[in-house]
């Protein structure tokens, strides 16, 4: 079963106490003051460097423990983060969602917009992208790795995406960005959310650290106005603003404001880019927090989804999925934002990667696929691109708003939280895009 195979495990460690929790030789987050601090304090202390996050002051080093000690204790530092392994845990939906209606009746495809997708790597040549993958990158930022400008262009080829797992970052692209494609004898037409917008996808492989995928967000950060390049004009191009995180830890965690995954996430909103983080596959029944702990950030324009299962059938008023993450029911900081189809999606994927070989439905035809994984996060990646199309002034927290407070209430038992009502396994309930829309 892959509904519990969806996410990448985060591990991130407070590391209150560096020295007694890290190992012999540990790879560690040194936050300065800045970022002039942070890399001479790595320099003093002997760590080796890594790679640098200069926007929020942060340098990725490994050593000793010793040495990690040392780099504490030096002027400018304000915290060290001990890192640990990251592994992976291993269509009716755009009616569901009025996605469809908004593309036929509002023109909105997500043009002028370009996704970021951070998971295990594209296959830019399936026929859902026709192209729209305007850059394929690979992060190198690996433990021990002596790169410093570590993520690195991929050739027009699978890399990655071919290994075991690999599939899955296949699968999400296309349900943020995949055109449609017709399955055979005649049946569905299997579309994206945001067929006109354009794709950066950063492989981070099938095992890394999590190094990797903060160094793929502090890309996104450096490089979201241009992603192709200053060379490159926006109708090619366009800046993204929207970044899908289909990763997260099992079973949750405590949220750290202060992690280096929260400062990158930050930052990004503050300079127009929406967040978006699955909610988790742990499912739950509200006696614990389950959700995945980035997404729990209250930062408006970060935006947590829960999976909703439509039946197959575009109902609007179906179920949470079981295996979908709950937040702590006394707790509605730890609840998920907002629910989108996450079951049964049938999305891009090539028949002779390992995680394809499961949801096969003959109608399908070749390279597609169903696949019983969180696959909500996204479906709102795609939808965001939709309303930025709508609105290309529109803010972060702009977006989240028009999502949220326009949410269909599916079920029950949805409380006042905040400026809305929400529950702690379905968040504000089903998004839909045409009253989102109406709403900016």
């Amino acid at each position: 079963m892959y509904k519990r195979a969806a996410l990448l495990a985060v591990l991130l460690v407070a590391a209150a106490s560096p020295v007694a929790t890290a190992a012999p030789t540990s790879t560690v987050y040194v936050h300065g003051t800045d970022i002039a601090a942070a890399e001479a304090a790595v320099e003093a202390a002997g760590l080796q460097k890594l790679t640098s996050f200069r926007k929020i002051g942060v340098v990725a080093a490994r050593g000793d423990s010793a040495r990690i000690s040392s780099a504490r204790a030096k002027t400018g530092v304000t915290r060290v983060e001990v890192q640990k392994p990251i592994r992976f845990l291993g269509s009716t939906s755009h009616t569901a969602t009025r996605g469809l209606d908004a593309r036929n009746s509002l023109g909105l495809t997500g043009a002028g917009v370009s996704v970021a997708v951070i998971d295990s790597g594209v296959d830019p040549t399936h026929p859902s992208f026709g192209g729209r993958i305007v850059r394929n990158l690979k992060s190198l930022c690996l433990d021990g790795s002596t790169q410093t400008n570590c993520i690195v262009p991929v050739p027009n080829f699978l890399d990655t995406d071919t290994t075991s797992l690999g599939g899955h970052g296949t699968h999400v692209t296309g349900i943020a960005i995949g055109g449609d494609v017709q399955t055979t004898g005649g049946g569905p037409v299997i579309r994206g959310a945001a067929p006109g917008a354009k794709g950066v996808v950063i492989s981070t492989g099938a095992a890394i650290l999590i190094l990797g995928a903060d160094a793929a967000l502090n890309w996104v950060l450096e490089n979201h106005n241009a992603p192709c390049g200053a060379g490159v004009p926006a109708s090619t191009c366009p800046p993204i603003k929207v970044i899908n995180n289909s990763y997260g830890p099992s079973g949750g965690g405590a949220f750290d404001p202060e992690s280096v995954t929260v400062k990158l996430q930050r930052q990004l909103v503050a300079e127009g880019v929406v967040v978006v983080w699955a909610n988790g596959n742990d499912g739950g029944d509200g006696s614990a927090n389950l959700s995945n702990p980035p997404g729990i950030d209250p930062t408006p324009g970060v935006i947590s989804v829960a999976s909703y299962n439509d039946q197959e059938t575009g109902t609007r008023d179906g179920a949470v999925s079981d295996f979908s993450s709950r937040g702590l029911a006394t707790d509605s900081a730890t609840w998920p934002d907002i629910s989108a189809p996450g079951e049964n999606i049938a999305s891009s994927c090539r028949l002779y990667l390992p995680i394809c070989a499961t949801g096969l439905k003959p109608q399908n035809g070749p390279g597609l696929l169903d696949l019983g994984t969180s696959m909500a996060a996204p479906h709102i990646a795609g939808i965001v691109a939709q309303l930025f199309q709508a609105k290309p002034s529109a803010t972060p927290a702009d977006i989240e708003r028009a999502l949220k407070s326009t949410a269909h209430k599916y079920g029950t038992g949805y409380v006042p939280a905040g400026p809305y009502t929400s529950s702690f396994d379905r968040g504000t309930g089903l998004v839909d895009v045409v009253a989102a829309v109406n709403a900016l």
